[in-house]
């Protein structure tokens, strides 16, 4: 594996969703890449903020047009170990985001569930990066949720 690969950043938010699975959030976890580099690490924080949009995806979102000093990632990727939902899809949209990588599919929640790609024309998709590893730390939280209950 080169060092600057899609399973070396896919990874590091794979690192950011252990994180939110360590708080009892949902474990999803985003990196956001500039030029090799990471400007952006997130996860879930919907139940540390009580806030419904505090997805993985918005917080990097943030953070990265924070650090870029411009509301446009037009020349950035975003890793996610789980395809985005609805909201996150059409916040990409308006970041007019370069790439987007992806580890588990979301058949019921993704964006792709619309039947149609609200994603920004000019957005490359990349999915089942880690998609084994993301997707048995997904199972593996609700397991315990329901568990717990």
């Amino acid at each position: 594996m080169k060092l600057f690969s899609d399973e070396y950043f896919m990874k590091e938010a794979f690192k950011e969703a252990e994180k939110a699975f360590e708080k009892n959030e949902i474990p999803i976890g985003a990196v956001i890449v500039n030029n090799n580099q990471i400007i952006a690490k997130s996860h879930n924080l919907t139940e540390t903020l009580n806030d419904v949009t505090a997805h993985a995806e918005m917080q990097a979102f943030t953070s990265a047009t924070n650090y870029l000093g411009g509301k446009y990632l037009n020349e950035c990727t975003l890793y996610v170990t789980l395809e985005p939902c609805i909201m996150c899809g059409g916040a990409s949209y308006w970041t007019q985001l370069s790439k987007l990588v992806y580890g588990a599919s979301d058949k019921n929640r993704g964006f792709s569930s619309l039947n149609k790609n609200i994603l920004h024309p000019k957005t490359e998709i990349i999915s089942g990066i880690l998609e084994m590893e993301c997707s048995k730390l997904l199972s593996d939280f609700f397991k315990l949720r329901r568990k717990a209950n």
